[in-house]
């Protein structure tokens, strides 16, 4: 499926793909804490800072017809340095701008931005390696992300605190300029023209509904990153209120769970290895989906707040290996020319998930207490794995009898 076979990896190109994407991540987390607290700090109430949020979401879900073809139809190097020279204007306009309907605005436009180099990235990583070096080199990329995650927020507070909110987003516009770097430094580079195919791959342009295994396991994916993204709503005042833990153990809580994602990438790294076939992959990665889950519903039970920090470690270090079984499921089923609407899909299943997770569980915060929406979470998850057990085995009954009829 259009790896970088016959060469050897260009870990270099690895390197700066990983790095770029630390730096755009830790400044996306760095913008939305620092706007979030001007504009508490300002006086603006819930609906704004929810307007904020869903800004930020909404164009990596709604544009994915627009950004795959995009992804797929242009250069590589000439999206990522035209966007990073977007974004780091869209920032520069931030630090300036105080009206919040107009730093909601530019903050969508800095996350349509982000529609367009997340696929990017991830198509690119594929072509940079071979087929035995893509477990390791997505690991590294996700371990990237996650740890700008993690310094994003935590450079936030500090500096909003020590200097205003101008400084950090300036710093921010700096990090998306980083985007425009690697776009420039990067020697591996796709779209702009037709890929060659092979005869598997000559029935037309890819599309997900075609592909049971995919469909299956994304719709899944979705529903279960919406439990989880509800429960990111809900632990503050689980931790705060309910266990009624300080505010830095409620810091511990939060970063358990992103650095449990970290170190699962390179657990897990060995583990894909020893799936060669799809079929299997998609089942265990249907297993991790579940088991990812039942953390959130033991949790329920805790009493202490460093119970659910261990707890939220296990369930971020299986949250890592599905970034790594998801990147390793796309490459194989998906074709080089098709990669960028794949991957456009798949983060829009993560992103419109955890969005209808936002706005379900603050609908449900007011009416039932945490402790219950965590339990209610945890289980829904659980559930919908269950559920897509039938029709991923299905989709696998069917693929096989369609392989053999073309053998």
């Amino acid at each position: 499926m259009s790896f970088a076979s016959g060469a050897p990896s260009r870990w270099s190109d690895v390197y700066v793909t990983s790095g770029a994407r630390a730096l755009s991540m830790a400044g996306d987390a760095l913008a939305a804490t620092t706007l979030a607290l001007a504009l508490q700090d300002r006086g603006a109430g819930g609906l704004a800072v929810s307007g904020l949020w869903i800004a930020a979401t909404l164009p990596l879900v709604v544009l994915v017809p627009l950004t795959g073809r995009l992804v797929d139809r242009y250069d590589s190097r000439v999206l990522l340095v035209a966007t990073g020279l977007a974004q780091a204007a869209v920032c520069l306009a931030l630090a300036f701008v105080t009206a919040p309907i107009a730093l909601i605005g530019l903050v969508a436009v800095l996350a349509t931005g982000l529609a367009i180099t997340n696929p990017t990235f991830s198509a690119l990583v594929p072509s940079m390696v071979s087929r035995d070096d893509l477990p390791k080199a997505s690991a590294l990329g996700q371990t990237a992300s996650m740890i700008g995650s993690l310094l994003g927020p935590a450079a936030a507070g500090f500096l909003v605190a020590g200097f205003g909110t101008r400084p950090p987003l300036l710093i921010d516009a700096a990090t998306y300029l980083a985007v425009a770097v690697a776009g420039l430094l990067l020697r591996t580079r796709r779209g702009g023209a037709p890929a060659p195919t092979t005869n598997r791959e000559a029935a037309g342009p890819w599309r997900l509904r075609t592909d049971g295994l995919l469909l299956t396991t994304f719709l899944a994916f979705g529903a279960v990153v919406a439990g989880v993204g509800g429960v990111n709503v809900i632990e503050v005042f689980f931790v705060r209120d309910t266990l009624g833990a300080s505010t830095s153990a409620f810091g511990l809580v939060t970063a358990a769970w992103t650095g449990g994602m970290a170190a699962g990438a390179w657990v897990f790294v060995r583990v894909v290895r020893r799936y060669d076939d799809d079929s299997g992959l998609v089942r265990a990665m249907l297993t991790l989906l579940g088991a990812t889950c039942v953390p959130v519903l033991l949790s329920a039970a805790a009493t202490e707040a460093w119970q659910v920090a261990v707890l939220w470690l296990v369930g971020g270090l299986l949250n890592g290996g599905l970034g790594v079984f998801s990147t390793i499921l796309v490459a194989r089923r998906v074709r080089e020319a098709d990669r960028g609407r794949a991957f456009s899909v798949l983060n829009a299943a993560a992103n419109g998930g955890a969005m209808c997770g936002y706005v379900l569980a603050g609908a449900l915060l007011g009416p039932f207490s945490p402790r219950t929406l965590i339990f209610t979470f945890g289980l829904a998850g659980v559930l919908v794995v269950l559920a897509a057990a039938a029709p991923v085995a299905r989709a696998i009954r069917q693929e096989r009898v369609t392989s053999a009829a073309v053998a």
